[in-house]
């Protein structure tokens, strides 16, 4: 299916497809101001080839999906994290292998404990139990470079000059890069194509990271029944390697599978061989 929009419960978000709706869906969630095309084309349609119906969307206030004033989401965060069951209402699918990356996963995790019965399997990457990591969770904390980032930001751009947009959006990831380095030509190209296709990027960048502090359920990750993969990079700066170890502890029966060399991303072309076999296997049928 062509990219197009959905509108369900009177929210309308941008949808695209890949593969044969006959096979198990596999919904793919974003990260936190980031739209559908993190997950890029190739790697939907390599998880498509091993016979999943794809399912990536843009979150509300990216991408072509509703958009609210910069600063001013129209939406709570639990808006944010059911608009899943939304898109999958919209396309006629009864439950789905929810895949979520940092935010995305911990979307996942709400589902899965608030609506177990439309979930068939979890894949968390790059998330955590309980957000950033302090001395009161104890989970291990964000590297300075990513700290800085959030106490001292680079200045806002002209949202009206493209380029500048562009190279702002791109200057974004990288504090977030691991061992692999930054692929700044793949990353550019990422960008760009985001910039092209939302309609308020000030918006994009802004309003997930305004919300109220949503859903706080790591004292119910024993609750979770669907089976979980959990995927981690060696090096992510943001939530190192042991919130993906907590997850994995914490979740009945779920298996860690570190990711060596990411950092906090969605998986790079490097890693996908291992990040596509391990979720085909663990969705596979049966």
């Amino acid at each position: 299916m062509a990219e197009t929009t959905v509108t369900t419960d009177g929210v309308r978000l941008c949808v695209e497809t890949f593969g044969n709706p006959a096979h198990p869906a596999l919904l793919l969630v974003a990260g936190g101001g980031q739209s559908m095309v993190w997950w890029e084309d190739g790697f939907c349609s390599r998880l498509a080839a091993g016979g999943r119906y794809v399912v990536r969307y843009d979150h509300r206030d990216t991408g072509r999906s509703v958009s609210s004033p910069a600063g001013s989401p129209a939406y709570t965060s639990t808006d944010l994290a059911t608009d899943p069951l939304r898109v999958l209402d919209a396309l006629g699918v009864d439950g789905a292998h929810v895949v979520g990356m940092s935010m995305g996963g911990g979307i996942a995790q709400y589902l899965a404990v608030e609506h177990g019965d439309r979930i068939r399997s979890l894949v968390l990457v790059e998330t955590s139990p309980a957000g950033p990591g302090d001395a009161e969770n104890g989970l291990p904390p964000m590297a300075p470079a990513v700290a800085a980032s959030f106490t001292d930001p680079d200045p806002e751009p002209d949202w009206s000059d493209r380029k500048a947009v562009i190279d702002y959006r791109v200057a974004v990831e990288r504090p977030y890069v691991g061992g692999l380095g930054f692929d700044e030509e793949r990353v550019r190209r990422l960008a760009t194509l985001e910039v092209d296709r939302t309609t308020d990027m000030a918006a994009s960048l802004t309003n997930h990271f305004v919300l109220d502090g949503g859903w706080s359920g790591r004292h119910r990750l024993g609750e979770i029944t669907a089976p979980t993969l959990v995927l981690h990079g060696s090096t992510d700066p943001l939530l190192p390697l042991g919130h993906g170890d907590a997850l994995a502890r914490e979740i009945p029966g779920a298996r860690l599978v570190v990711l060596e060399g990411a950092g906090h991303e969605i998986p790079p072309p490097p890693l996908w061989d291992l990040t596509i076999s391990s979720i085909l296997e663990h969705t596979a049928p049966g």
